[in-house]
């Protein structure tokens, strides 16, 4: 798909990042509509702001930036979004999608990096049931037996979400529906890694929303060929 769009070049992709980072919104938006305009692909445009949120996410646990920061970040993207989603959309109608059941966990009430996901996942044409922020454990189960959804998706900045991921994710496994306990569980957040994939028992970890699009590409085709 992206072989069909104009490269931007290496300065064109840093001052973007640089602008998102900064929390330049008026600067961002006007060189984003700059590359949709010259026909760049807006995948490559969203992981340009991904890795602005990246550094905006790094500046808020350096003590950078207060959560005011954070929000803001979250506002720039969700503009990004608007502005690219028509052409996202029009290059993906048609392909083959699923279902996604989201939120954040117990315990935390931050909501920007599911919201990306949520967004991103929707411009792919995934069905997109987003529970919010603070979801119990019993929350989710309930939903994950009522949608049957084909991926499961925790989201938690903060590492004290680590036990409450770990306690939704033994109830999910522990249920009797075998259909449940099959669901793929992915965590997401900048504070994750392997270790905590582990210790709470999911099956995939991410980072970055458009890794999170990718990897639920991949989780369906590869259903779909079982």
């Amino acid at each position: 798909m992206s072989d069909s769009h104009p490269n931007p070049t290496e300065t064109e992709q840093q001052i973007l990042i640089a602008h998102v980072a900064d929390l330049n919104e008026k600067e961002a938006l006007a060189l984003v509509q700059e590359r949709v305009a010259h026909g760049h692909d807006p995948l490559a445009i969203i992981e340009d702001c991904q890795e602005g949120l990246r550094q905006v996410g790094e500046r808020y646990e350096r003590q950078e930036y207060y959560l005011s920061g954070l929000i803001m970040a979250g506002e720039i993207f969700r503009e990004v979004m608007e502005m690219v989603q028509p052409i996202i959309v029009e290059q993906f109608t048609g392909k083959e999608t699923g279902t996604i059941l989201i939120g954040t966990v117990r315990g935390d009430i931050h909501d920007i990096g599911k919201n990306n996901l949520s967004m991103l996942l929707t411009c792919y044409g995934f069905s997109v049931h987003d529970l919010g922020v603070d979801v119990p454990p019993s929350e989710f189960l309930l939903q994950a037996m009522q949608v049957r959804p084909d991926i499961i998706g925790l989201s938690g900045l903060l590492t004290t979400s680590y036990d409450a991921m770990k306690e939704t994710i033994d109830l999910l496994r522990m249920t009797g529906d075998p259909e449940v306990t099959r669901i793929p569980i992915i965590i997401g957040g900048n504070q994750l890694n392997e270790q905590v994939r582990q210790y709470v028992g999911a099956d995939y970890w991410l980072n970055d929303a458009m890794s999170g699009v990718r990897l639920c590409q991949q989780l369906l085709a590869s259903a779909t060929h079982l």
